[in-house]
């Protein structure tokens, strides 16, 4: 005698969950959970000499200089107004030091492209390097 698979009503709701690709995935997670676990405890077994405690030198923070642009163009260093030139005496100085000072640049959204560079330049052109350009997280304007 033929079994027929076939529902007799169509819109009848199902009476179980299929557990098959439930099982598969947990199975699937096993694997690959007992091929790892062994390549992370894989360790060389070494037995170190010991060296006596001593107290180590604290490092030094980075030091930071910080450069903001208003919108009007106005250059701040740090809180204090700076004309062109001034920062570009700011900025030899702080290229001088032994440690080279991190520079962050902040800069008002509506100033044009342009004045940004600038800045850029001077501090390119002092031989600093670290520059950190500060932007505020967000979405879509």
């Amino acid at each position: 005698m033929a079994r027929s698979f076939h529902r007799r009503e169509r819109l009848s709701a199902l009476s179980a969950i299929d557990m098959s690709p439930l099982i598969d995935l947990a199975f699937s997670l096993l694997i690959v959970f007992m091929i790892s676990t062994p390549l992370l405890e894989q360790t060389i077994k070494v037995d170190l000499p010991v060296e006596s405690p001593k107290r180590q030198a604290a490092k030094e923070e980075l030091k930071m200089e910080y450069i903001s642009i208003r919108a009007d163009g106005g250059i701040l260093w740090g809180d204090i107004p700076v004309e062109r030139e001034e920062l570009r005496r700011l900025l030899a100085d702080a290229a001088s030091l032994p440690e080279a000072p991190v520079i962050s640049l902040s800069a008002d959204r509506s100033l044009q492209y342009q004045a940004v560079i600038d800045v850029i330049d001077l501090i390119q052109k002092a031989g600093l390097h670290k520059l950190n350009i500060n932007t505020q997280a967000g979405g879509k304007r």
